[in-house]
């Protein structure tokens, strides 16, 4: 048969252990093509990417030539891998051997021209950069070289034009985490120090992450909780439901972070912006915390609360009203009650008024019933007497109910100035949390725009 007679012809004097050409000082042009198929894994922390690639590369051997009229027109044949000379084109980058499958078949045609096609795991070191991360954009490259020959023996090109090679997504499975953006190449001479130049071919792969599945499971949660903090300030202040709200929030969010800690990227080089948003987060939930914690203790009752100061009552109970815009400020008026005011008033009155004896007018009025005037006069002495004891604790009643009402009036003064220093430290709480929300979620569109 054609095929086995030329195989013979091909074979029987050719020497793979040297260059195939007839002048040594001839360069051999080697054209190399890549298409990636598949991002298998990206590993942070280790910096290593691991893709699936279809790699080709063609050559032209000067001793691998036949005329097809000498056999049945046979323009094309493949030939064992091993029995010819194939060129020591490596990747740079390789730090392990993957389990690529082997092509045991080269094609040759009668012009001499190899092609070498085979898929290749590639598993190479990558500069991986987190920052941005779930919306970050990789970058990572693929040099092939001669590990041996310089640019005088072995010499490389592109098989295909940039512009094919750029945005060939033909063959590349785009279900898995990764989306493939583009493949730019770039032809560049490497020399090291004096040393003859190499030829290098290299091959940006630039891959973006699908961030979905992380917004799902690690921002909105994280979203959620800070959004129910925000509606705890809603709780009255002087209850102390808010503070044990804030604080299973808190525990909450750090349970949440003890999950979600597996998921994140762990590198040496630095950290995400995700890790310093739940940082962040942790930080305003604690403010948070303190912040109620310290108007819950500033409007909790306490029978030796002192006064409000003036100018406290002034800065807060009159300016900060007009600044916060509260619409109801006739109840954070700092004017005391009258009450206590009237109470004195009618204590002294009480105290000043005293019982008068009984004067007789007529002499013989006086002179007939003496006796009768000496027991009425008895019996009032004692009547007095009692009477006088009923005043005394009507008056040590009426003191300790004034006492009591002063002690409310301090205690309602402090609870207008809790309520309208937490209106404020709410709203100031408020303005960091949007103002956060809103420069992180720039950066990030930015980034992922980029």
């Amino acid at each position: 048969p054609a095929l086995r007679r030329l195989a013979r012809h091909l074979l029987a004097h050719y020497q793979k252990g040297t260059r195939p050409v007839r002048d040594w000082r001839t360069t051999t042009n080697v054209a190399i093509d890549l298409m990636v198929y598949a991002i298998l894994s990206v590993d942070e922390k280790n910096q290593v990417l691991t893709t699936y690639i279809w790699y080709r590369q063609h050559w032209t051997d000067e001793f691998l030539k036949w005329d097809p009229a000498r056999f049945d027109n046979l323009t094309q044949i493949s030939l064992p891998v091993e029995s010819i000379w194939v060129p020591d084109i490596l990747i740079n980058e390789f730090v392990d051997v993957g389990k690529s499958p082997h092509v045991p078949y080269v094609y040759v045609s009668h012009h001499g021209e190899v092609q070498n096609l085979k898929p290749i795991q590639v598993m190479t070191a990558c500069s991986l950069d987190i920052y941005n991360f779930p919306f970050d954009v990789q970058n990572c490259s693929l040099t092939f070289t001669s590990w041996l020959h310089h640019i005088r023996d072995i010499n490389l090109s592109l098989w295909r034009q940039p512009e094919l090679v750029k945005f060939d997504r033909s063959v590349f499975m785009n279900q898995g985490e990764w989306e493939l953006l583009y493949v730019l190449s770039h032809f560049q001479e490497f020399s090291v120090k004096s040393s003859d130049s190499y030829a290098e071919m290299k091959f940006y792969v630039v891959i973006r992450r699908r961030p979905l599945f992380y917004t799902v499971s690690l921002l909105l949660p994280s979203i959620f909780l800070m959004v129910m903090d925000i509606v705890g300030f809603y709780l009255p202040p002087h209850s102390g439901e808010r503070v044990s709200f804030k604080i299973t929030l808190l525990l909450g969010y750090s349970v949440f972070l003890i999950i979600v800690s597996d998921t994140l990227p762990a590198t040496a080089v630095g950290t995400p912006l995700i890790g310093v948003y739940f940082v962040v987060c942790m930080a305003l939930l604690v403010i948070s915390l303190t912040e109620t914690i310290l108007i819950v203790r500033l409007v909790h009752k306490q029978d030796l609360q002192p006064h409000v100061p003036e100018w406290l009552k002034h800065l807060l109970l009159e300016k900060a009203t007009i600044l916060l815009c509260i619409r109801d400020r006739k109840k954070f008026s700092p004017n005391r009650t009258q009450r206590l005011d009237t109470s004195r008033q009618v204590e002294n009155n009480d105290s000043t008024a005293k019982p008068t004896p009984y004067v007789c007018e007529d002499p013989r009025e006086c002179g007939a019933g003496g006796t009768r005037s000496a027991l009425a006069s008895a019996g009032r002495t004692e009547g007095s007497a009692a009477l006088q004891e009923v005043l005394r604790e009507a008056t040590a009643i009426r003191q300790l109910l004034e006492k009591r009402e002063e002690f409310r009036d301090v205690a309602r003064e402090w609870l207008q100035v809790g309520y309208v220093l937490d209106i404020l430290l709410f709203r100031v709480y408020l303005a960091a949390v949007l103002a956060y929300s809103i420069t992180l979620g720039t950066l990030w569109s930015v980034w992922r725009d980029a």
